[in-house]
């Protein structure tokens, strides 16, 4: 797409490679920028660089923390952690159903749906962020808890190490900053999304000799790359999606360098690290137990630790020999922000860069073959024939879970019973569909017992009664096994996963089959070119596919399921 005069986002903006990003996209000339950085200071800081530069652009920072609701924006994680309403509330945010207001709720939510952006691209270090909550601590915060007694274990103090544990699984936290970006930039009808991600290991194996404990590698590397990769998945996944951005990943395999070369203060973790010194003479002796942490331990200098430093943004500074080490020759080696930049712009225009994952992975994966295309026929055949031979039908046995398919399969068979002349429903009322349904239901024993003992349950005309077996698949556990029968949830659950033989689903159906019907019409079927939609042909023309047919349609269609890359 062309950038000039459009509205483009820039998540992670004030960072190395964020700002080498900005500048690329404003040579470009678009109308707007909007910067979101994690710190106040830091979005207005790169504003501030940035309109030095583009005078005549319009410019935004927004700052905050992107991964959690907008009134969490500005808590810092440890805060958050640490009180135990905001680390209720966070836990919900994450575990909960993605429910509409659930994922509008988000701060990133709002920002997207707010602006509006034509492009988006991130330069959050996602994977990083996330994984490095360290689930690792937060497992042997927990561990003594495991393995002691439990009615000696205080309530509140298991409580609060259980929600923190929950607080650092960082896949729950990645699905749902997924759904909602996917929901966002759907409803902000943003046209391209490019993500600049991570190996995790700077593009090094499992021999990577960096780490950050004694494991080689550590765990908690390991989590980083995994969650990179998992990312990477969750993109391809939604780059399948229809209505969704043009999803786009450039994902270096190097140190990324760097921001600035300068002599001063040392910063970890954003704090300068104090100088101590111990006197030879009066060394620790190691015997007994040794305390790693012994804050009076050693004499306290009054300066900071000061030496030449290279930046290199997120993955932060180093000194000289470290960054010599660490960019040689089969290390890390190293990649500029502004080589990562042009990529991105190659990507956003139309260009190929070679870089981009989810286009890579597209290539790759092994989709649909001919070979079983051919074959589908000889196999659907085949269970045909058994089933004549046998006597029975072969509807849904509840293996995908949640039950939604077994339902819509199970409701599109007994009607079929029912009512055999489909293109005489329009005769019929909703009522009628449902006396005629409920009539098979009562009559068909083997049918009934087969919908009920995969557990799906059948509600009956009236809305009040319930056939069911000992297991109810919809509502799913979700703590507890009691539900309060409130208003609007037998409809809810209706539509999830029972049979509904009330007169309002049967209306559905009618509309559906109808629709149906006349649209796979022997009129329509006179076009003979390659646009005619030939899979009605390619799944059997024989009315003994119906049942498979409309739901499939129902699927693509009505629920916008529908496959858009082969």
């Amino acid at each position: 797409m062309n950038i000039k005069d459009s509205k483009v986002m820039v998540l992670g903006g004030w960072g190395l490679v964020g700002m080498a990003v900005c500048r690329r996209l404003l040579e470009r000339g678009p109308s707007e920028l909007i910067i979101l950085s994690l710190k106040e200071q830091e979005a207005k800081s790169a504003i501030e660089l940035l309109k030095k530069e583009y005078p005549d652009v319009t410019m935004t920072a927004h700052w905050g923390d992107m991964f959690v609701r907008e009134s969490l924006k500005d808590v810092p994680r440890a805060e958050l952690l640490k009180d135990s309403k905001l680390r209720k509330q966070y836990i919900e945010d994450i575990f909960e159903k993605p429910t509409p207001d659930k994922l509008r709720s988000f701060f990133l939510s709002k920002l997207i749906i707010q602006h509006k952006p034509n492009v988006i691209v991130d330069c959050v270090n996602s994977a990083t962020g996330l994984a490095y909550q360290d689930i690792f601590t937060a497992y042997y915060n927990i561990k003594p808890y495991l393995s002691g007694n439990p009615d000696e274990v205080p309530s509140e103090a298991l409580i609060e190490n259980m929600e923190r544990f929950l607080g650092t699984v960082s896949l729950p936290q990645l699905i749902r900053h997924i759904q909602v970006l996917n929901d966002a930039t759907r409803a902000a009808h943003v046209k391209t999304y490019v993500k600049i991600g991570t190996t995790g290991t700077g593009g090094m194996g499992l021999n990577i000799p960096y780490t950050h404990s004694e494991d080689k590698p550590s765990g908690q590397l390991l989590s980083k790359s995994s969650l990179a990769g998992a990312h990477s998945l969750l993109l391809f996944l939604m780059g399948r999606t229809p209505d969704s951005p043009y999803v786009k990943e450039i994902k270096p395999a190097a140190v990324i360098a760097w921001k600035q070369i300068a002599y001063g203060e040392v910063l970890r973790g954003g704090k300068p690290i104090p100088l101590v010194d111990c006197d030879p003479e009066k060394p620790e002796i190691l015997e007994g137990e040794f305390n790693r942490n012994l804050p009076d331990f050693g004499t306290k200098l009054d300066e900071n630790f000061k030496s030449v430093f290279i930046d290199t943004g997120e993955n932060g500074i180093f000194s000289t020999e470290e960054f010599y080490t660490i960019t040689a020759n089969e290390q890390m080696e190293f990649v500029t922000p502004e080589e990562i930049a042009q990529c991105v712009i190659w990507e956003i225009e139309g260009g190929n860069s070679g870089f981009d994952v989810v286009g890579a992975l597209d290539s790759v994966v092994m989709g649909p073959t001919y070979r079983a295309g051919v074959l589908r026929e000889a196999a659907l055949d085949e269970m045909k024939r058994l089933e004549r031979e046998t006597g029975t039908r072969s509807i849904a046995f509840e293996m995908l879970g949640p039950p939604h398919l077994s339902k819509l399969l199970y409701e599109a068979h007994i009607i079929r019973l029912a009512m055999p002349a489909l293109d005489k429903l329009s005769s019929l009322s909703g009522g009628q569909m449902a006396e005629k349904a409920m009539q098979v239901i009562r009559e068909d024993k083997q049918l009934r017992s087969r919908i009920l003992s995969i557990g799906v349950p059948i509600l009956l005309p009236d809305g009040k009664q319930l056939l069911r077996g000992p297991e109810v698949k919809i509502p799913s556990y979700s703590g507890s096994n009691l539900f309060e029968i409130a208003d609007g949830v037998i409809d809810e659950w209706a539509a999830k996963g029972w049979v509904d033989l009330r007169s309002q689903n049967m209306e559905k159906w009618k509309k559906r089959i109808l629709n149906f019907l006349s649209k796979s019409g022997a009129e329509k079927r006179k076009d003979t070119s390659s646009g005619f939609d030939w899979a009605s042909r390619y799944d059997g023309e024989k009315d003994e596919f119906f049942v498979g047919k409309i739901v499939t349609k129902i699927f693509i269609e009505e629920e916008e399921g529908g496959r858009i890359k082969a």
